[in-house]
Parts: structure tokens; C-alpha cells; sequence
């Protein structure tokens, strides 16, 4: 869909106009923030302050004008259930730009009705017939998979990758969230609703501990308002996962590989599910990050050192990414979008619902990063308006630390408790060089002023995160 960036389109210049209209309140609004790389004041709103400092952002700051792409989410523009160094950008951009990324739940045909049909980019992705499969590898596993290419050892659409000019393995990459928004169904039945996926599948935390042992894999499709009206999203009906056949004849008793489509006449339906329930809405992107160095594919489920499945909801409009570059160009993708999640993500998946985000990248050079916030970063981390927020994980880069079988081990090994002390040594470290505390002042606020969260026990890697709030520092001087 043109959004005022293809000249071959008929109505371009409307929709030019009416991109420049939408954007220049959200563009002023942003630029008086602490977050752009513009040397202005960094003290927000909220009493607290940037990770980019005026000095780090001056430096960072380019001389052109910042130029906007648009990147559609179709089968040629995905990579589906993994992350490479080898894949090739879709777009190549400056330090400053904009983008503005679609994206697709890997969920959406399970009820290809609300979420696929009449979506051009959804068709493309998820069409699978007998002769012909729109995207063929789902997943990081080998070409001969016995449930198809890639062998769903991975799971999650990622549009991109997104390939920054000029960065190199050392340097930070900063990616501010502008805008989330629904992608509305394109089914004229359902005009203005959006639909997502909450799959409680086997993969979750609470599968074997059900009440008189009955495991058993329940979706409940939801219903968002696809023009904002309403902020909350009600469930319209769940069904019992059947047991798919899939087109290539491949039988498929649980849920075990992505965007299996759902044959509806062997469903039962209960359209009473969590009735008179309001579920608030927290659009933002469980997986969104760069391509990691120790591989050349990577499943997309484990989170690790450069992000990816992080599955936290505070990453959504109006929060900044800081991601540690490892490969040439950074590589950074996205996907996995949710409607809403809670922490944990306990059933394993939030409301699994496509939305396209508007999103700037700026890049730090490793060279102007010294004595800066951001000097030893080695792990994805979260700034909102309010709050620091470090992730830790039960391995760091389990890449790394689990050796040549690190892809199967993870799933094995991960716990909470090394998550948790994953993210006391993460916050430790940050408020000892980052806010200047010695350890016994950084152990002794960590007690009393930072919150330990579960961010998910759902994606192989294990996740605690700490949030800190910035307004604690607004009388430090240093």
C-alpha cells in the first residue's frame, strides 16, 4: 500500500500529502523529546533522562535530511522463523531515517477468514496448496525437514532485514518506536476490527500442570477496533486445537509448525468465551532486533544479546531500543507483533495480531561511545519516557556460552534463576557505570527501588527483566 513513498502510484501525491499531514504532529512531538540525536536537552517529561547524552547525540548526529521508507510485509519482503547474517537487506538506510515496517502474526491463519483473506501481503506470505507454498522455509532448521523446510525450528514472521549504512560490529544501534497501529482486517465482513491469536499451546508454562492432568492446545481468536476508538480487546470465540492435516498430506496433532492453516469445519467453537472481559491493549513487537555474529541462521525463539523473541510489551510506541551491533550493517528485523501480553506470557503466546510500526534508527560509533551510557552495552535494552529497562536472560548470548549444540541446549537448560541474576549483574553494572553508584549504593537501591519482572518462561531463553524509574535520578548531578 503506497503511503505517499511510490511514485507509480496513481493517487500518490493525495497520499503524500496525507502522510506529511499525519506525520508533522507525531514528528514535532517527537522532536522536542530527549530521545532525538539533535544536541537539544535531554530531561523528559517524567523528570528522567536519556541514555543519549547531548554530547553523544551531537556526535551522532547526521547532516542530510532524513529520508522515509516504506517496507510492506509480502512473501518476498519476510524471512519466517529466523535470524542470518546472510540474508540480504530489503532496504539499505542511513543514520536518522525512517521506516515504517509491516508486519504479520505467524498466527494469522488461524482464522485465515479475519486475519488473510483480501490482504494481498498475507495472502502472498501464507498461501500453501499442494503445488505451491508462498514462503517455503519456516524456520532455522535443515531444507529436508520432516515437517517442511526449516522444520518450524523457529517460528516468527520477520519483515526485513534492514541494513544500516556504515555500521560495524562495536557500534550501538538506537531505534525509536513512533507509532504502532493495528493492520485492519481486509475481509469487507469484518470492516474497522483487527483479529489476533492467544494459542495456551505446549509449549507453555502451564501445559503440564492442568487441572486433572487434561493437556490439551486452546486458541481464542480476540477482536481489536482497527481505527483506535476503543483501547481494549474483547474475545469473540475459542476453539480446541483439532489436529491439521496440512496441504503437503503432513498430519499435525499439536501446534509444532507455523502458519499451519486451520480447516474450520472440524473445529468446535464457544462464542461465550471470557464474556463482559475487557483485555487493555499493549500493541508492540515480541521479536524486533539484529543479526547475531556466532551463526549464519538462527532460530528466531530464543532471545539473546542482539534481541529478537525479547516478548516484552513495554516494546511499543514511544519506546527507544539500544541493540549492540554484531554483523556488518546491523541487520535489523522485526516481527512477531502482539495486541496485548502480560508478563510472562504464561501460555505461551500474547494476542498474536499484525500491526506496522513507524520507526528511526540512529547509529553511535563505537569510537564516540566512550565514557557514555551506552560504552559497555552487550544486551538489548528498553527506555520509555518513565523507566530504564534491562533485560536479562538465563544465557547472555547463549549462542556462545552453550557451544556448537547451543540451539538444542537452550531449551534444556534455561531457568529463572539464571535469568534473575542475569539481570541483578545487568543493573548492577548500570548503575555502577552508568549512574556512578558504587556497588553497595547500586545493591542497596536495587532492593528498594528497582522492580524484578518475569518477562516470559515460554521462549527456550528464559526471561527477568529490571525496570528502574529515571525520575529516582533527577537531583544527581553526576
Amino acid at each position: 500500500m503506497c503511503l505517499g513513498d511510490d511514485p507509480t502510484c496513481a493517487a500518490f501525491a493525495e497520499h503524500r500529502l496525507r502522510y506529511r499531514r499525519d506525520m508533522e504532529p507525531e514528528r514535532r512531538a517527537f522532536l522536542k523529546s530527549g530521545f532525538v540525536a539533535s544536541g537539544g536537552a535531554a530531561a523528559l517529561a517524567a523528570g528522567g533522562f536519556s541514555l543519549v547524552s547531548p554530547a553523544l547525540a551531537e556526535a551522532s548526529r547526521g547532516v542530510r535530511q532524513s529520508a522515509h521508507y516504506h517496507l510492506p510485509a509480502t512473501a518476498e519482503t519476510v524471512h519466517w522463523g529466523y535470524f542470518s547474517k546472510t540474508l540480504k537487506p530489503q532496504v539499505e538506510i542511513a543514520s536518522g531515517d525512517y521506516v515504517t515496517i509491516e508486519t504479520l502474526t505467524h498466527h494469522a491463519n488461524d482464522d485465515s477468514e479475519r486475519m488473510v483473506t483480501g490482504d494481498p501481503g498475507a495472502e502472498s506470505v501464507f498461501l500453501w496448496t499442494k503445488e505451491k507454498k508462498g514462503v517455503t522455509r519456516r524456520g532455522a532448521g535443515p531444507e529436508d525437514a520432516k515437517l517442511g523446510p526449516g522444520g518450524g525450528l523457529g517460528v516468527h514472521i520477520c519483515t526485513g532485514p534492514v541494513a544500516i549504512r556504515g555500521a560495524e560490529p562495536g557500534d550501538v544501534l538506537e531505534v525509536r518506536i513512533l507509532d504502532v497501529a493495528p493492520r485492519p482486517s481486509a475481509n469487507p465482513k469484518f470492516k474497522g476490527s483487527t483479529f489476533g491469536s492467544n494459542a495456551a499451546a505446549w509449549w507453555g508454562y502451564h501445559y503440564g500442570d492442568m487441572l486433572e492432568g487434561k493437556k490439551r492446545e486452546v486458541i481464542t481468536i480476540y477482536e481489536v477496533d482497527a481505527t483506535g476508538g476503543r483501547d481494549w480487546a474483547k474475545a469473540v470465540y475459542s476453539f480446541p486445537w483439532p489436529g491439521v492435516t496440512d496441504p503437503n498430506g503432513v498430519l499435525h496433532p499439536t501446534i509444532d509448525y507455523p502458519g499451519i492453516p486451520v480447516d474450520h469445519t472440524r473445529t468446535t467453537r464457544t462464542y461465550d468465551v471470557l464474556k463482559g472481559i475487557r483485555v487493555p491493549i499493549r500493541p508492540h513487537f515480541g521479536t524486533m532486533g539484529l543479526a547475531p555474529a556466532e551463526a549464519e541462521m538462527v532460530n528466531s525463539i530464543p532471545p539473546s544479546y542482539t534481541g529478537g523473541n525479547i516478548d516484552n510489551w513495554r516494546i511499543g510506541k514511544g519506546a527507544t531500543m539500544y541493540y549492540p551491533v554484531a554483523v556488518p550493517g546491523a541487520l535489523f528485523s522485526v516481527g512477531d507483533p502482539h495486541a496485548s501480553q502480560g508478563d510472562s506470557e504464561l501460555c505461551g503466546t500474547a494476542i498474536e495480531c499484525s500491526l506496522t510500526g513507524t520507526f528511526q534508527f540512529i547509529l553511535h560509533k563505537k569510537t564516540d561511545l566512550a565514557g557514555t551510557s551506552l560504552e559497555a552495552l552487550d544486551f538489548p535494552m528498553i527506555e520509555t519516557a518513565e523507566d530504564w529497562v534491562l533485560s536479562g536472560f538465563s544465557y547472555p548470548n547463549y549462542l556462545r556460552d552453550l557451544g556448537p549444540d547451543a540451539q538444542n541446549a537452550i531449551f534444556q537448560k534455561s531457568s529463572l534463576d539464571l535469568a534473575m541474576r542475569d539481570a541483578f549483574h545487568k543493573m548492577r553494572s548500570f548503575l555502577m557505570h552508568a549512574k556512578g553508584l558504587t556497588e553497595d549504593e547500586a545493591i542497596s537501591l536495587m532492593s528498594i527501588a528497582v522492580d524484578f519482572g518475569i518477562t516470559q518462561v515460554v521462549d527456550g531463553n528464559w526471561g527477568v527483566h529490571a525496570i528502574v524509574k529515571k525520575a529516582i535520578f533527577s537531583e544527581r548531578t553526576a
